[in-house]
């Protein structure tokens, strides 16, 4: 079954502190700030997308939808019919709704790890040069914003939802380690839409823990622009929550920072780009080949 979903399109986020968000995706990231229907919002573009990331101001820091795109309406409908016959409710995005998220048409459901989902196909683009502020490039052409990390207390469920139902291709898994009274040992399984290794990863954690986000990751054109980014990570003191290093699966050489929500961002270059004729699903039993030194976000 091949699946209909091409990349991860949009992440919605609701934020309590829109300032300091502010001050963290455009002075120290570096994303460019795009456009959007909503005054309120932060908008961030990555691309020749209006935006990428949607920041909505709230009273708690949540994911309002992990937004998925399709080829077209017809693609939407046939995802559409997949949902409703594994029994899966599915809710139209309404005119209104389609326009503030700049899209022809979308759908909205919940994964059996309640995160929230939209399945959306004709974005609207912006044709204007993209300028970020430090001159980093982003690279989504043909695979999407990057990738997700979502908890998940179910964890062969939400896998059954995710390859079974919405297609979605197995990238292989990792056993983490941790005490029984962590619910361990975790599980995480790496899922995918498109020649990025993974576009989503389900983490398995005790039931005791809300849905949410783990992390996003952004992959950026050049080690230099991720380096630069790791200078304007330190400058403005933003707490690390691993170093620079390099993963086992994807490649990535990447390091993970704290955002103002509390969830992780993961930013990185040289993602391995698979060839699915050739690919066979692999548990690593290591994440990084070096770095990635997660006791730096431990320290006071």
């Amino acid at each position: 079954m091949r699946s209909e979903l091409h990349a991860l399109g949009t992440v919605r986020i609701q934020v309590s502190d829109i300032d300091a968000w502010r001050t963290f995706a455009l002075d120290v990231i570096g994303f460019a700030e795009g456009t959007g229907p909503d005054p309120d919002s932060l908008h961030l573009r990555m691309d020749e997308r209006p935006h990428r990331l949607q920041l909505v101001p709230g009273d708690s820091d949540k994911v309002l939808a992990v937004g998925w795109e399709v080829r077209d309406h017809l693609a939407l409908r046939r995802v559409r019919a997949a949902l409703e016959t594994a029994g899966a409710p599915v809710k139209d995005l309404d005119e209104a709704a389609c326009t503030a998220r700049g899209v022809e048409a979308g759908l909205s459901c919940t994964d059996p790890g309640g995160t929230p989902l939209e399945i959306f196909c004709g974005p609207a683009l912006d044709h204007s040069p993209l300028v970020t502020p430090f001159g980093a490039r982003f690279v989504t052409e043909g695979l999407g914003l990057g990738h997700v990390v979502v908890p998940v207390h179910d964890s062969e469920a939400t896998y059954a939802f995710y390859t079974d139902v919405l297609g979605f291709l197995p990238r292989g898994r990792m056993r983490v380690p941790a005490p029984p009274s962590a619910g361990g040992p975790l599980t995480v399984r790496f899922l995918s839409t498109c020649r990025r290794h993974h576009t989503l990863a389900l983490m398995g954690v005790p039931a005791t823990q809300p849905p949410g986000l783990v992390h996003i990751m952004v992959e950026m054109a050049t080690l230099d622009d991720v380096g630069r980014t790791l200078d304007r990570v330190a400058a403005h003191r933003v707490p690390l929550s691993s170093t620079l290093g390099r993963h086992t699966n994807d490649k990535m050489v990447s390091f993970y920072v704290r955002t103002p929500g509390g969830w992780d961002l993961e930013v990185g270059c040289d993602g391995l780009l698979v060839d699915e004729s050739a690919y066979t699903a692999e548990e690593i039993t290591a994440d990084s080949y070096w770095g990635h030194d997660w006791s730096v976000g431990q320290r006071s």
